[in-house]
């Protein structure tokens, strides 16, 4: 004999099997109980919920001789027929596959003839959201007034995708996922009746992984035994077939993010997927964990919603305690968006290796979030006595001068000086930029007005634009020549300009911003230090 999957072989056969949808079950149940059964309903709900398995069980119930409390018997022929498919009362149509306006007259035709046997014609229509506008408006009339012995039950996965004329001639029933208890139970049980040893921490990351759908979760499981056979099914075995990552390496690379360790980090997303881990799951689970621990952060006994091990629980609170709040909203909302963009992507490992370098790199992103990451790791330097240094050399006096200036929260005696140092061209030109910049294109002139302008030493001016973006724009051949152009026109004296961009790890300096609300520490400057 021929092996039957887990999901067909203990698909429910009444009410009372049936998991996680009891609001469902006990409506059905009181109007068969009280002969108030309507002429059409509507499940609607994700994928692996209930919706088809509650239909056949409500057709076996209308039409069972011997029903009880609401539920069919099972015993009875209509019962047997029904569930072995070979009843005329129920007939069972794709919408995905039937869903022209000839299928739905044929339905129209069929249901003139009553049932040569029992109650009800049952019309189940699956994923009706399929259909065809055509065959919705041929199936209107129909649905709203059928023999009293039809009854049209329509799934879909997609309730807004239905005309509102059909919504409103249906009983509406929304079927919710499954939680994770709900079926981590059933699998246990399910698994004492197959005989099959299962730890119950594999349990539940599977059920857990099936995302609310106990027919995912009996896919899942199976595969998983399948390559185990004969063995018991641990946590290790499901994480190996299902692709997926252990908490504690999540810790790993949490640690890793913290200490802003790019190379470690990259180095174990390519140990994971070298041992064959899928990086759509990881991003998946990465996130899932970064959940946790915001939920630590947030609330107080919260362990029972973090759906982890016992034996993770006291690693977790020891990292919820190392990252800020903050910090974790930023991680999570860039993982975030990761896991939308990979969905489709062929380099999975690209964007994975991407999202990673802005987790450990924040100077990279210019939102609230990253900077007030980059002025915490400041403070905690400050803290721990550790000398900040610059990003890396200047390349030239003009590019170290800037960086000494770009230091300052203020100008101090030592950069007025240098201004009045420098030759009086310079000087002029710094002093009646704005007036210069008038005779130049608007696009030039708006992003050179808020250039930063620094002497270079000699007859040169560095000119430093706010980011990568606008020093591209500046620094070509074309737009150098107007600017020197233009300011020897205007000054009667040639000098050399240098176009550069503020370096990412130094804060914009004009206008000073304001740090005050960010920093919890004073900040005295010594004698000799300024």
């Amino acid at each position: 004999m021929s092996y039957t999957a887990l999901y067909r072989k203990f698909r429910p056969q009444e009410f009372e099997d049936v998991k996680g949808q009891e609001h469902i079950v006990t409506t059905l149940k009181n109007q068969i109980k009280a002969d108030r059964v309507g002429h059409a309903y509507l499940f609607c709900g994700t994928r692996g919920t209930g919706k088809t398995t509650i239909a056949k069980i409500f057709a076996k119930a209308v039409n069972c001789q011997e029903p009880r409390e609401g539920s069919p018997c099972g015993d009875c022929p209509s019962c047997r027929e029904i569930a072995a498919g070979n009843s005329m009362n129920v007939i069972e149509i794709d919408a995905a596959s039937n869903n022209g306006v000839d299928n739905i007259r044929e339905i129209r035709e069929e249901v003139a003839y009553s049932p040569t046997k029992g109650k009800y014609k049952v019309y189940i229509i699956d994923e009706v959201h399929m259909l065809s506008m055509g065959a919705f408006n041929a199936l209107l009339k129909t649905l709203e007034e059928p023999p009293s012995y039809v009854i049209f039950i329509l799934a879909t996965t997609e309730a807004h995708k239905i005309p509102i004329t059909i919504l409103s001639r249906c009983q509406r029933y929304d079927f919710k996922r499954i939680t994770v208890e709900t079926i981590a139970g059933r699998l246990s049980e399910l698994m004492e009746k197959e005989q099959v040893a299962v730890e119950d921490k594999a349990i539940r990351y599977v059920a857990r992984a099936a995302d609310g759908s106990m027919r995912d979760a009996l896919s899942l499981l199976d595969q998983c035994i399948a390559f185990y056979l004969g063995e018991t099914l641990t946590y290790d075995h499901v994480l190996e077939v299902l692709g997926a990552v252990d908490t504690e390496v999540f810790s790993q690379m949490l640690r890793r993010i913290l200490s802003q360790d790019v190379t470690g980090a990259l180095l174990l997303l390519e140990e994971l997927i070298g041992k064959g881990r899928e990086p759509g799951q990881f991003v998946v689970d990465f996130t899932w964990y970064l959940r946790n621990l915001l939920l630590l952060q947030s609330t107080e006994n919260i362990e029972d919603a973090l759906d982890i091990s016992t034996e993770n629980q006291k690693l977790l609170r020891e990292e919820a305690s190392m990252v800020e709040m903050g910090q974790l909203m930023r991680y999570i909302r860039i993982f975030s968006e990761l896991s939308s963009q990979i969905r489709y992507a062929v380099q999975k490992r690209i964007l994975i290796e991407v999202a990673l370098i802005k987790l450990c790199k924040p100077q990279m992103e210019r939102d609230y979030d990253s900077l007030a990451q980059r002025v915490a790791q400041l403070e905690q330097k400050v803290e721990e006595g550790v000398l900040v240094q610059p990003a890396s050399p200047a390349e030239d006096t003009g590019a170290a001068a800037w960086q000494e200036a770009s230091r300052k929260q203020s100008p101090t005696e030592e950069e007025a000086s240098l201004v009045q140092a420098a030759p009086e061209d310079i000087r002029q030109v710094i002093e009646n930029w704005n007036t210069i910049l008038e005779g130049l294109p608007g696009g030039l002139k708006n992003f050179l007005k808020t250039a930063e302008l620094i002497p270079a030493g000699g007859n040169t001016l560095s000119v430093i634009m706010e980011n990568e973006v606008k020093e591209a724009f500046v620094n070509t051949e074309a737009h150098i020549k107007e600017l020197t152009e233009r300011i020897q026109e205007k000054t009667g004296k040639s000098i050399e300009v240098q176009i550069r961009a503020r370096e990412a790890a130094a804060a914009k300096r004009k206008p000073n911003p304001d740090f005050k609300g960010h920093i919890n520490m004073e900040v005295t400057f010594e004698d000799g230090m300024g």
